[in-house]
């Protein structure tokens, strides 16, 4: 399986007929208060016989969104690689800018032309492409260029606004009031097809995706395909409760898992949008780990009750208030820790300088601390802290300190500067190197490799094979089942635990 934006497609035709014009027209930052706003509802008694009279009033306030990317991409000799190469030589090797379109669907949430779409509706999602313009297409088929006025790339929601006036629009919702089997419908423009309506359920709440480290989606089984992006997912009243986003597929059509941001999450951040400001997160500059069960025994905590600190990020609040690696966060200013309320999404959703409490277990004991959230860098900064240069060569071949090492079914050898330098580690890092590991060891299942850094087994230090051995000795003593290692890749850390053979 794997999660796709329900973003571009090949085709371009127009959407449905029918427009309702509102003489109530408002300013987007009272729009949403106003009676303008389209009212739909069906009877609640069973399950609806149809979704017409619905539909028929919110169609007019969903959009078709088309924009054209200009695309630089390196000019290839035609007859590369055949006998005929030298009769292609001048054709290639320069640059070539093309034009390229996508399409995707928003809504109007004012009469005078603010527009809710997704993030990467309206950005270019291939290297070296540019967005040029923005074309808004409504429901009776009138075009109108539009203004990107903000966007947020983490939550993945943008605002756009059309120069026009006495515009239907819809009404935001209060997605905290949905539950699991309540109807839904989607409205939007999967593959171009402008104004196609799917209905289903709400299938689950607060989901986490892959790019959805700050949002808790709505998933439903309403289809949502390519274009469908950006589109509302309305509930039976009319209102918006989720704007359209992600799809779980394994081919990229819908197989009935899509994913919308929840409106009660998205306004606050639209609100901002709308008036030019930029969207800024709490941080507490750590590395994550998720806590398995496994992890948890070790632990000493619940399963699923809290999130392992990685790494610590020097001079970030996390550090400054005494945060450790091997820490577990269990609860964030006054409020757990669990899959639903994951710790990104609780710090990122506390505004930065806020000062709070950070609830937290070390040695198997809880603790309290303290700390002022920093604010996020951008997600490219991020990214570029980790983005180390690949190395597929490993740990040079040298006659590595292996005893001991064996009991966990992996040879190591002592980190050095050169070895470090191969393996994209810090010269002055201190652990043991793993150089080759049994295919028929618990570690082989676990993931280690040729090349990781083990830096501490049981949160403690590890400078040779003979620290490891005495480690892994103590905790089979000790009549515990595994030990928990530190490892180091390419510059990412995470715990692993790794059973004890008998």
């Amino acid at each position: 399986m794997r999660y796709v934006y329900a973003l571009t497609t090949a085709l371009a035709l127009g959407g449905a007929a029918t427009a309702l014009t509102l003489n109530h027209p408002a300013g987007a930052q009272t729009a949403q208060n106003e009676p303008g706003a389209i009212q739909a509802s069906v009877p609640r008694a069973g399950a609806p016989m149809s979704f017409a009279d619905m539909v028929a009033k919110l169609q007019p306030a969903v959009v078709n969104i088309s924009t054209t990317q200009r695309i630089t991409v390196q000019q290839q000799n035609p007859f590369q690689g055949t006998p005929f190469e030298m009769f292609g030589r001048g054709q290639g090797g320069g640059p070539v800018t093309r034009q390229a379109e996508s399409l995707g669907s928003g809504f109007l949430i004012s009469a005078d032309g603010y527009i809710v779409t997704n993030n990467h509706v309206v950005t270019a999602g291939t290297r070296g492409a540019v967005v040029e313009s923005i074309t808004v297409t409504l429901n009776d088929r009138k075009e109108y260029k539009a203004r990107l006025i903000g966007r947020d790339a983490s939550s993945d929601l943008a605002v756009l606004k059309i120069d026009a006036t006495a515009l239907p629009f819809v009404r935001l919702g209060d997605s905290n009031q949905a539950r699991v089997g309540d109807w839904v419908v989607a409205i939007g423009s999967p593959f171009g097809l402008g104004g196609s309506v799917t209905a289903g359920i709400v299938s689950a709440l607060h989901r986490s995706t892959v790019g959805g480290a700050f949002d808790r989606f709505i998933q439903t089984d309403a289809s949502i395909n390519r274009g469908n992006s950006g589109g509302p997912l309305f509930d039976l009243n009319g209102n918006v409760i989720g704007i359209n986003s992600q799809i779980l597929s394994p081919t990229g059509g819908n197989v009935g898992i899509g994913f919308a941001i929840p409106s009660t999450e998205a306004k606050p951040i639209l609100d901002r949008l709308m008036k030019g400001q930029t969207i800024q997160r709490g941080y507490l500059g750590i590395q994550m780990q998720d806590l398995t069960a496994d992890l948890a025994d070790s632990f000493g905590v619940p399963k699923g009750n809290g999130t392992i600190v990685a790494r610590v990020e020097p001079g970030q609040p996390a550090e400054k208030a005494g945060i450790r690696q091997g820490d577990v966060i269990v609860r964030v200013n006054n409020r757990d820790v669990t899959p639903d309320q994951t710790l990104s999404y609780l710090v990122a959703n506390v505004p930065p300088g806020t000062r709070i409490p950070i609830e937290l277990v070390r040695d198997g004991k809880r603790q309290t601390v303290t700390l002022t959230l920093g604010t996020r860098p951008p997600d490219e900064e991020l990214a570029q802290q980790f983005d180390l240069e690949d190395n597929d060569s490993g740990p040079g071949a040298q006659d590595g300190d292996t005893m001991g090492a064996a009991s966990l079914g992996i040879a190591v050898t002592p980190l050095t500067p050169q070895i470090a330098r191969q393996i994209g580690a810090d010269t002055n890092a201190q652990g043991v190197v793993v150089l080759g590991v049994d295919a028929s060891s618990d570690a082989a299942g676990k993931g280690l490799a040729r090349g990781d850094l083990i830096t501490t087994a049981n949160r403690t230090p590890v400078r040779n094979a003979a620290d490891l051995a005495r480690i892994v000795g103590q905790a089979k003593s000790a009549g515990s089942k595994q030990v928990v290692l530190f490892i180091q890749r390419k510059g990412v850390g995470r715990y692993v635990p790794v059973q004890i053979p008998n």
